[in-house]
């Protein structure tokens, strides 16, 4: 924030460090996307290391099996590097509350009558809500949902191919 000072007036001036738009992709998610608006990539972007970081003790349970169960698939596709553990963090924690949200209203139910006869929405039905939106942005962002990984292009983890037809057809057609 900038102060100005003035005889007659003090104006004070905010600097903006939203930006306006659509968020902006990382070039690893251009590069697998296969850069369909083919402008130049950012030479300079950080690249951390890829490898996944290790599973925070402080994570719930059921965020730690979450964890484990994709820790491994998104760093072998190249998705999930060491400085990503706050945000998959965030995904496990969400993950973790919304399950226990979801099975609280699977047992008890999502109404409940109050003293005073009325039916009213348990408050785990609201929490399941805002944990489901914060899991589907972190979702999009790591490319975990059906459509944000339809535009994810990569050949890792396909090398085993033992159908003939596959190798011909990818070597254009040229005998071995």
């Amino acid at each position: 924030m900038k102060i100005f000072n003035d005889k007659k007036f003090i104006r004070m001036e905010v600097i903006r460090l939203a930006q306006r738009g659509r968020k902006p992709k990382p070039t690893a998610v251009k590069q697998l996307e296969g850069n369909p608006g083919k402008r130049q990539l950012n030479a300079n972007e950080p690249k951390p290391a890829a490898r996944a970081p290790s599973c925070p003790k402080w994570l719930e349970d059921d965020a730690k099996k979450e964890w484990r169960r994709l820790a491994k698939q998104m760093e072998q596709l190249g998705i999930l590097t060491e400085v990503d553990m706050a945000a998959f963090a965030g995904y496990c924690q969400a993950y973790a509350r919304w399950k226990e949200a979801e099975e609280f209203i699977s047992r008890h139910g999502a109404i409940v009558k109050t003293p005073s006869g009325y039916w009213q929405q348990v408050p785990q039905v609201s929490i399941a809500q805002q944990y489901m939106k914060q899991m589907s942005k972190f979702c999009e962002q790591f490319g975990l949902t059906p459509a944000s990984r339809s535009r994810i292009v990569t050949d890792k983890g396909n090398d085993s191919s033992d159908d003939a037809m596959e190798q011909l057809l990818s070597l254009g057609g040229e005998k071995k």
